[in-house]
């Protein structure tokens, strides 16, 4: 912007054929020109789309595809457009919506331009805090701003410019000169969200909870700094209509402070799963792909066998990489003395021919291997706690695991003391495993074993021993670690 000039404002509404920038058109754009006290200057037109208005639209709007038929498609009055907005500040309600669309059809006609950017939105929170609703018709309605032609675009866009002059009137502080500021985050905050919440965001590892205009949690993240990270929600110039809607519902932030970013990732995931948030789709995508099943063949003989998971399976262990589930089972076979015959391994098949070939050793004995090995395993399931920093200098954050399954976790005193797992249980808000929540406690523990605390079904001490009589070799023992 050319800083010699006295500083004037476009106001700009337009109406579209849907809510994305990249695969929607404008139907209609309306520009005035105004110096802050008054209008110095407006035009407006219907724009062809090129592309056919749905009936949601027209109902809306009452703009057709018969209207639009000889209007001029929007690379015809680009550089009108252009000259229009050029050293002027963009004013819109929900600005980044205009903006969105604007710059990207001015792009696609070869024009590249930005500009400082005012949400009508935002300033009358600020200007006027406290109203139920800050939609333009609703303001108009409070503020006794006359608006005609509604969901038109030159009707909206006069009557945001005597908001505009209204609020400016009453801005006797000079708050929009901050929120015009280059590097202000006014240019790229949720029109519907109080600044006053995210300034008051710690810089620390948590989770933190996107609200609705009804206060229901439409997402929720985990971050290492909470504040950071939220503001990262809201940065770059993201046009497609899934980052618009959900910036556009956001009204309010609240956060869980936790004392390490493992408990934040535990806790996110805890709560994608209570909470079911309209936005979170990573986390309720994840689910282990591959299964370690034990079942009794025609002629009795019973089989381990790694296959693909269908949902409702019932299974040993779940697993994200077959891999996993490959190294267990060998393990199993190698302690157990198992027929390979007998076990499947998916895609990898291990059982030789020869093997195949070879008379089938007893069913009896061979089923109480497959049993004993089985419950061997199952008994050797580790339970720990994993104990971290806490939110504070007087807390340990403390993770507990019972027999290999993610039992709970919470915050205990730092000198805290306790005898066996169940004492320590009792101190910790329980959740609901899965395989996802133990893979990440699982790569903690081997990374950090020095936080990692183990209990045998009595005590520590007769775990030591039975390790130190195990037989099993340093090898299965490590697959076993992995199979968690």
């Amino acid at each position: 912007m050319d800083r010699s000039k006295k500083q004037e404002f476009a106001i700009v509404d337009i109406e579209t054929t849907g809510g994305n920038a990249k695969s929607s058109r404008i139907t209609e754009i309306a520009i005035v020109i105004h110096d802050g006290n008054q209008v110095l200057g407006r035009w407006e037109t219907l724009v062809n789309p090129g592309k056919d208005i749905p009936n949601s639209i027209f109902a809306l709007t009452g703009i057709d595809n018969d209207m639009v038929k000889d209007a001029p498609l929007f690379e015809e009055v680009a550089e009108h457009v252009y000259s229009l907005l050029k050293d002027r500040i963009f004013v819109a309600h929900n600005v980044n919506f205009d903006y969105s669309f604007v710059r990207f059809q001015l792009q696609e006609a070869g024009i590249e331009w930005s500009s400082i950017k005012l949400c009508t939105v935002r300033y009358a929170r600020k200007i006027r805090p406290g109203l139920l609703s800050y939609s333009l018709g609703r303001l108009c309605d409070y503020l006794d701003i006359p608006i005609e032609n509604r969901h038109r675009a030159g009707g909206d866009a006069d009557a945001t410019a005597i908001l505009f002059a209204y609020l400016r009137a009453l801005d006797t502080e000079q708050i929009f000169q901050d929120m015009i500021k280059h590097k202000s985050i006014e240019q790229r905050f949720p029109p519907n969200l109080n600044l006053k919440e995210f300034e008051q965001l710690p810089h620390e590892p948590g989770v933190y909870y996107f609200h609705n205009q009804a206060g229901r949690v439409i997402y929720v993240g985990k971050a290492v700094n909470i504040k950071k990270r939220v503001l990262s929600h809201f940065t770059g110039n993201n046009i497609q209509a899934q980052r618009q809607h959900f910036l556009k519902e956001i009204y309010h932030i609240s956060y869980e402070y936790c004392g390490t970013e493992l408990m934040s990732l535990l806790l996110e995931c805890a709560e994608i799963k209570r909470l079911w948030p309209k936005y979170n789709r990573a986390l309720k995508r994840y689910e282990p792909k591959f299964g370690l099943f034990c079942y009794e063949d025609q002629n009795g003989y019973l089989h381990l066998a790694i296959d693909k998971i269908n949902r409702g399976q019932d299974c040993l262990q779940l697993f994200q990489r077959e891999y996993d589930a490959i190294q267990l089972l060998q393990s199993l076979m190698r302690t157990g003395d198992i027929c390979p015959y007998f076990c499947q391994f998916g895609s990898a098949s291990l059982a030789t021919k020869s093997v195949r070939n070879s008379p089938l050793p007893d069913r009896e004995l061979h089923n109480t291997r497959v049993e004993r090995c089985i419950d061997q395993w199952l008994q050797q399931r580790p339970s720990y706690v994993l104990l971290d920093k806490g939110r504070n200098a007087e807390e340990k954050s403390c993770i507990v695991v019972k027999d290999g399954h993610f039992y709970g976790m919470g915050y205990i005193d730092q000198y805290c003391q306790w005898n066996d797992i169940e004492d320590i249980s009792m101190q910790v808000k329980t959740y609901q495993s899965n395989h996802y929540m133990m893979e990440l406690i699982r790569q903690t523990a081997e990374r950090y074993p020095d936080k990692v605390c183990f209990f045998a079904k009595d005590t520590i001490g007769q775990r030591v021993a039975a390790e130190a009589e195990s037989s099993y070799d340093r090898r299965a023992e490590h697959s076993l670690f992995h199979a968690w």
